[in-house]
């Protein structure tokens, strides 16, 4: 599969760095793309700099070159997942802003009728974060909150991230056994 993994400012960039690797190590082509606010995140959190995260993935994109490939519905792309969402690119999501080269794969996700995945980090919301998370929702966006599952028992951090990650592949089709699922 290719896929395209978008980082927006913020917090949990985490999960984006462990979903690429994920999606690497099982032989997926990755592409990635970052906001400026997602670069000031992950070195911030993660101490990962631009050639850091270029050496993982097959290509990374400038945010601001709306002309890349995959601002458009030719360019072959089978799913994106944005994570962590902010509410504002859900909000430019929803109300087709299309004002990044985020935004706009986004966008070309939801025109293409592909599988597109946020993965919202802001808490508390307000209605007005509710009505965008549900306007895509009903776009047929999945929508996955930054909200593990204790049912596992996980013992370190990084068994929180690989559940989340876990349930973020389900949704993009991607196998990827990182949490041992709940048998009643």
């Amino acid at each position: 599969m290719k896929i395209v993994v978008g980082i927006t400012g913020a917090s949990g960039s985490i999960y984006a760095l462990r979903l690429i690797d994920v999606l690497k190590e099982a032989g997926h082509e990755v592409h990635a793309v970052v906001t400026d606010s997602g670069w000031q995140v992950l070195e911030y959190e993660c101490k990962v700099t631009h050639s850091d995260l270029q050496a993982r993935v097959d290509m990374l994109y400038d945010n601001a070159n709306v002309g890349a490939a995959i601002a458009s519905g030719s360019f072959q792309v089978d799913a994106m997942a944005v994570l962590p969402c902010s509410m504002k690119t859900v909000a430019s999501i929803a109300h087709s802003l299309s004002d990044n080269l985020l935004t706009r794969a986004a966008d070309v996700m939801l025109k293409e009728g592909r599988k597109l995945v946020l993965v919202p980090r802001e808490t508390p919301m307000h209605a007005i974060h509710l009505e965008n998370l549900l306007k895509l929702a009903q776009l047929g966006v999945k929508i996955v909150p930054a909200a593990p599952g204790f049912y596992h028992r996980p013992q370190t951090i990084a068994e929180l991230v690989d559940m989340l990650v876990g349930k973020i592949c389900d949704q993009l089709g991607v196998e990827a056994e990182l949490f041992p699922r709940w048998q009643g």
